[in-house]
């Protein structure tokens, strides 16, 4: 059996194996693809009225959100701008809940709590990323199958790659006039489309890849020159016994923050997780992406400013390998190239959503001559 008869196999029993997980998980990436802008338009509640006084703290609305769910855990309070209602979110990992007040800023009306696990939506991202399945084997299936696709694509690559001139002609583009066979048009879709998805496939795999293995994670980092740790985790300060030093350090962690960043598209504040943990504060400088926020860390006797060894700090002290980290939701789902790049996003992902269709097509093809 020659070189290319043997990757032939290859390709056929992983693209068998993998193919209908990876039709999903493209599919879905589709849906979610404009998720946000859909959300914006249909969502009208999270809008509100420029006011021309200042927003209630952090402190006020915390209050608040706690009133409509008083035995959820408060996770942070987040403003997105002056037109945006204000997010009381409440977060807990066991038991699971996930849910967000949204509160007028300036008069503190409630305008709906909704639960983020619930919607449309939701039900695609579990798709999505999950399979549908329980939260550790899902994710272990979907990262399975997306590194298989990747084996896919290389295989896929050799395969198309032409033996010569001639046969490169029927490789970059559709030769159909002197055939009517719907199995050499199939053939010709499914080796063309993926000759021209191929790059951006891989860089949706190698993307995808980071979130469904740790072990992937920190090796794409570490040959990409990181040196940090990719965890998030709160850093240690040393809780004091006097009285507390500053009055209401989360309103004054969320002013100083307002300060420091007035152009931000949302700023975040979190209350301390534990009675000896920090309060941790974000602002995003960028609109439409992620990978520009801002993380920092306060002792909430001192409000001392504290660093941290993990990607999550600081913009300005991140390297260029933390920040393509930083950057891989924003890749991943076309954003960090605006709304152009979602709409790329999503016609890729359905050519890419083709291809084991039209890869199942071609082996029902041969065995049903």
């Amino acid at each position: 059996m020659n070189f290319k008869k043997s990757i032939r196999k290859i390709h056929l029993w992983l693209g068998l194996t993998s193919g209908i997980i990876v039709f999903i998980v493209a599919v879905t990436g589709c849906f979610y693809a404009f998720q946000e802008e859909i959300l914006q338009l249909t969502e009208t509640y999270k809008k509100v009225e420029k006011q021309e006084h200042d927003f209630l703290l952090p402190s006020q609305l915390k209050s608040i959100g706690q009133q409509q769910l008083p035995h959820k855990h408060i996770h942070a309070v987040q403003y997105r701008g002056k037109e945006q209602a204000a997010e009381v979110i409440f977060y807990n990992a066991e038991p699971l809940y996930y849910d967000i007040c949204y509160v007028n800023p300036y008069t503190g009306e409630v305008l709906r709590t909704v639960n983020e696990l619930s919607g449309f939506f939701r039900f695609i991202l579990d798709g999505h990323f999950y399979l549908w399945l329980p939260e550790k084997i899902g994710q272990t299936v979907i990262a399975s199958a997306t590194l298989i696709f990747v084996l896919l694509i290389i295989s896929g690559f050799i395969l198309w790659f032409p033996k010569n001139k001639k046969a490169a002609k029927q490789r970059f583009w559709f030769q159909w006039k002197n055939t009517t066979k719907w199995k050499r048009k199939n053939y010709d879709v499914h080796n063309i489309t993926g000759f021209y998805v191929l790059s951006i496939a891989l860089i949706f795999a190698v993307t995808g890849l980071v979130w469904g293995f740790p072990w992937f994670a920190y090796s794409y980092y570490t040959v990409i020159g990181g040196k940090k740790s990719l965890v998030y985790e709160e850093p240690a300060f040393t809780k004091t016994d006097s009285p507390l030093i500053v009055d209401n350090p989360l309103d004054k962690v969320w002013i100083k923050m307002q300060e420091e960043y007035p152009n931000a598209s949302a700023i975040e504040v979190h209350p301390p997780e534990k009675a000896d943990g920090i309060i941790a504060a974000n602002a995003n400088v960028g609109k439409g992406t992620y990978w520009q926020t801002d993380y920092r860390y306060f002792d909430p006797y001192t409000l001392e400013e504290k660093e941290v060894e993990h990607i999550y700090g600081k913009l300005d002290h991140a390297t260029a390998s933390d920040k393509i980290m930083r950057m891989n939701y924003d890749i991943h789902t076309g954003a960090i190239m605006g709304l152009p790049g979602k709409i790329f996003a999503f016609l890729i992902s359905l050519l890419i959503a083709s291809l084991p269709a039209t890869g199942f097509l071609i082996w029902w093809g041969k065995r049903n001559k």
